[in-house]
């Protein structure tokens, strides 16, 4: 089964290719994500990988945390399931306008 991984404190000039690559020395790289901003496209500092296994998951953390990649120290642990937001209308409880 898969594992996601969450990589924090990317430069803003990584590309998903480049993270990729430093990732599948530990294993096979099921995907790849930077996370940007929708509304320039910049990176937003962070990404996901999700790795073929566990054991490669636990290879690429325990090997990436604190790995210098374009001279930001990487922040890499098991990423945490997300959390379902509420989407807000209005500011207020009543659900619409006054």
């Amino acid at each position: 089964m898969s594992t996601k991984i969450y990589v924090g404190n990317l430069s803003f000039n990584v590309l998903e290719d480049s993270l990729k690559t430093t990732f599948e020395q530990y294993g096979d790289v099921v995907s790849c994500k930077i996370i940007t901003d929708r509304d320039t496209g910049r990176s937003k500092g962070f990404g996901f990988i999700e790795m073929g296994s566990s054991n490669e998951a636990a290879d690429a953390i325990g090997s990436l945390d604190g790995f210098d990649l374009d001279g930001r120290n990487l922040r890499v642990n098991e990423a945490k399931p997300q959390e379902k937001r509420e989407r807000s209308f209005g500011g207020n409880d009543r659900g619409g306008r006054w």
